[in-house]
């Protein structure tokens, strides 16, 4: 079994790779939280101008790298080449350590060559990155070992369709909501798991009776973006599965240290 589809154990997903240490949804990145040991990561996917599934949060490149404008309006070998770890700092912009150091956008392909053992979270960001997706995980051969979110049912629909894990969508959850607070049991649910805030808009969500609800249908909940050691602990012991955290590293201390 996919190890994030199995409420029994509890997964420190690399939210965006190392984030807090370093640029996010970048090879490095990536690189510092396998190296952790994660058990899985979870990154974000747009399409470029010549129909690549990349990664990057963001629909434009303005937060993350030296560039500006929509990621839709570049190639992929274009995007590769804008220094990605320009922006990134940890004290507030008075040094940049990855910049100038030739890390850009990568490709998903890139990202599941890197990484041929390590589950993914893929969260597609638009409608159309979905059928590009699925056409390369299918050539590589990597179907097994994701699970597919989304914030659009649209582009969740193929993933499902084709046997692939998904995670419910905002409207799929906002569907919920009531049921989870009255506790009532809501089968069979569209989705094999969660991946949810703690607060979404600025309401907070029930997520305790959200895994509860998972659990009861099978699945696990897998909570983001969680960085402090005693909310993860809090989270494991109300029956949280998953914890994608900006520091994996301090997460992964955390789940220690209850062994």
């Amino acid at each position: 079994m996919l190890p994030l589809l199995d409420p029994s154990r509890r997964p420190v997903i690399g939210h965006r790779g190392n984030r807090a240490h370093a640029p996010e949804d970048t090879l490095v990145s990536f690189a510092q939280a396998a190296a952790l040991g994660v058990d899985a990561l979870e990154f974000d996917l747009h399409l470029s101008r010549d129909g690549v599934p990349v990664v990057i949060h963001d629909p434009t490149l303005d937060r993350t790298t030296d560039a500006r404008g929509p990621v839709r309006e570049r190639t992929a070998d274009a995007l590769a080449r804008v220094d990605a770890g320009a922006r990134f700092s940890r004290d507030g912009g008075r040094t940049t350590p990855y910049r100038g150091q030739g890390i850009g956008v990568p490709t998903l392909e890139e990202v599941l060559r890197a990484h041929p053992a390590l589950p993914c979270i893929l969260e597609i960001k638009t409608v159309e990155t979905a059928g590009p997706t699925l056409r390369l995980l299918d050539r590589l051969g990597a179907t097994g070992r994701v699970l597919i979110g989304s914030f659009h049912d649209d582009a969740l629909r193929p993933f499902a369709e084709a046997g692939i894990p998904v995670a419910g969508a905002t409207t799929a959850l906002s569907r919920l909501y009531l049921p989870a607070v009255l506790g009532l049991r809501h089968a069979p649910l569209p989705f094999q798991a969660m991946c949810i805030p703690r607060a979404f808009r600025g309401l907070p969500l029930p997520v305790t009776r959200f895994a509860r609800m998972m659990r009861a249908a099978g699945g696990p909940t897998h909570v983001w973006t969680v960085n402090d050691r005693a909310t993860a602990r809090a989270l494991w012991a109300a029956g949280v599965a998953g914890i994608i955290s900006d520091d994996p590293g301090a997460i992964l201390l955390e789940r220690g240290s209850l062994l």
